[in-house]
């Protein structure tokens, strides 16, 4: 890929995610501009786990949701959401909008 083909590649890139101060591979640009142009909009993925843990009040068991879900803006949405059989629970959210944590997500599913 020649200098000029990835500057436009990175600036197509970078109208629709965060790529200031991150170095991609042409590899890298090339997956980012076909994920942009794919349509995972409204795709979404869960996965639901369950484990013990330990507390002042002895053993506990947890169960947690994740789902995933890609967004109409270019991100992917995190929700988190847990169950302790004690009572406890909890969610949070977090949205991915920047290249690298993208890249980073697809890396850790494969």
């Amino acid at each position: 890929m020649d200098r000029h083909e990835k500057k436009r590649l990175r600036d197509y890139i970078g109208e629709h995610l965060d790529v200031s101060s991150k170095r991609l591979t042409d590899d890298e640009a090339t997956f980012l501009s076909d994920f942009i142009d794919e349509t995972y909009k409204g795709r979404t993925e869960s996965r639901t786990t369950s484990r013990d843990g330990w507390s002042s009040d002895g053993k506990y068991t947890r169960r947690e949701t994740f789902t995933y879900t890609f967004t109409d803006d270019i991100g992917i949405r995190q929700d988190y959401e847990y169950q302790d059989d004690d009572g406890e629970s909890g969610t949070s959210t977090y949205v991915i909008t920047d290249a690298r944590g993208i890249l980073n997500w697809f890396r850790d599913r494969t």
